[in-house]
């Protein structure tokens, strides 16, 4: 009797569930897309390492005894074990291969992450949880024609406009900051020069806005899209990613904040990585919306998210039908996956092209 009850209090849960449904199902974000595009650039891909094979990476001892870690190395279809034995070129071939293997990808931009520096151009190391130096990016994608190469660089490093140089020549597309992480602050005078460098390099800088929570610690602060006004003003190509999609500075929402500045600075696009998570999906029907971001929108997934729960297609169960979710949860190849859902979504085939335009890929 008790198992009868219980089977029908489940069956009464799923049928309000699915009425509920029907009654307020809202449909895609904008119309879908579709015929999903080929050819596409992700530019916005991590990497990472421990060091092995001497690519002069590292993680903190507080990142390793973290319980993100050994889920940041699954995420990377990966293990410490792996990596500790192969190297951490393996992490780049694993991307390189499950590229090749993808319909709609055809090449990503794999970043590199520079350590955090002081005012004096120190690196503090005890400060910092991952890096990824520009040389073992830079020299490992020159094997990989599908793999581009995005430097990360410190303006405080002494050497830091030898290094947008070395960057440049050895193939950089463009530079990535996490200021959150990194502990820069972008509306520092003292960045000028570098700025400027990063003008006659013609090399755009793909800067993180909006609260950081991959980390242990952040200085969220720095991650007010108004602090890249001096950039923009200087001349930089600004690319401000996840659309500023999360936290808020001085009261007000960081992607509304970002949203205002568009009008007043051409050379500021966004790019819509990490947009489909669950924290960070409300935003995405505004963002595909929003006039002030038609045709400065670009693709990019901020891999290795892109193989976590955290963007399963089941929670847009309000705006795609059963056979899409199912259809969806079924593709293996995790940039596949994410290509289909966000077109089934809304997102415009101009937002796919994009990043290979703006780089300059062709």
């Amino acid at each position: 009797m008790r198992v009868m009850i219980t089977v029908l209090i489940i069956l009464g849960v799923i049928a309000a569930l699915l009425l509920l449904r029907a009654i307020f199902f809202r449909g895609p974000l904008r119309t879908p897309v579709t015929s999903p595009p080929t050819g596409i650039i992700d530019m916005h891909c991590h990497t990472a390492g421990i060091g092995a094979g001497e690519s002069g990476a590292w993680v903190s001892d507080a990142m390793k005894r973290s319980w993100k870690f050994k889920l940041y190395m699954r995420f990377f279809n990966s293990s410490e074990k792996e990596v500790a034995t192969k190297g951490d070129q393996v992490i780049i071939d694993i991307i390189a291969r499950s590229i090749r293997e993808s319909i709609h990808i055809e090449g990503a931009v794999i970043l590199a992450l520079d350590a955090p520096y002081s005012p004096g151009g120190k690196m503090e190391r005890n400060a910092g949880e991952i890096y990824v130096p520009n040389r073992f990016v830079g020299e490992s994608l020159k094997s990989f024609p599908e793999l581009y190469f995005g430097a990360s660089v410190h303006p405080c490093r002494p050497d830091a406009i030898e290094e947008l140089e070395w960057s440049r020549d050895n193939g950089a597309v463009l530079v990535k900051w996490l200021p959150n992480i990194q502990q820069i602050d972008p509306s520092d005078e003292r960045h000028i020069p570098f700025y400027r460098k990063l003008v006659e390099l013609d090399l755009p800088l793909l800067s993180h806005v909006g609260d950081e929570e991959s980390f242990s610690t952040a200085n969220d602060a720095l991650g007010d899209p108004q602090l890249l006004q001096l950039p923009l003003k200087l001349g930089v190509r600004v690319i401000a990613a996840h659309v500023a999609s999360s936290g808020k500075s001085q009261g007000e929402d960081n992607v509304e904040r970002l949203l205002k500045m568009m009008p007043e600075y051409p050379n500021l696009v966004a790019d819509l990585s990490t947009l489909t998570q669950f924290n960070r999906r409300r935003y995405l029907r505004k963002v595909l919306n929003d006039e002030r971001l038609n045709g400065r929108l670009m693709y990019g997934t901020d891999y290795p998210l892109t193989n976590t729960p955290m963007v399963t297609p089941w929670q847009y169960f309000m705006n795609l039908k059963w056979r899409q979710l199912r259809q969806l949860a079924g593709i293996k190849n995790s940039w596949d996956r994410d290509v289909k859902l966000k077109t089934a979504l809304g997102v415009p085939r101009e937002v796919f092209a994009f990043s290979r335009d703006y780089l300059g890929l062709n």
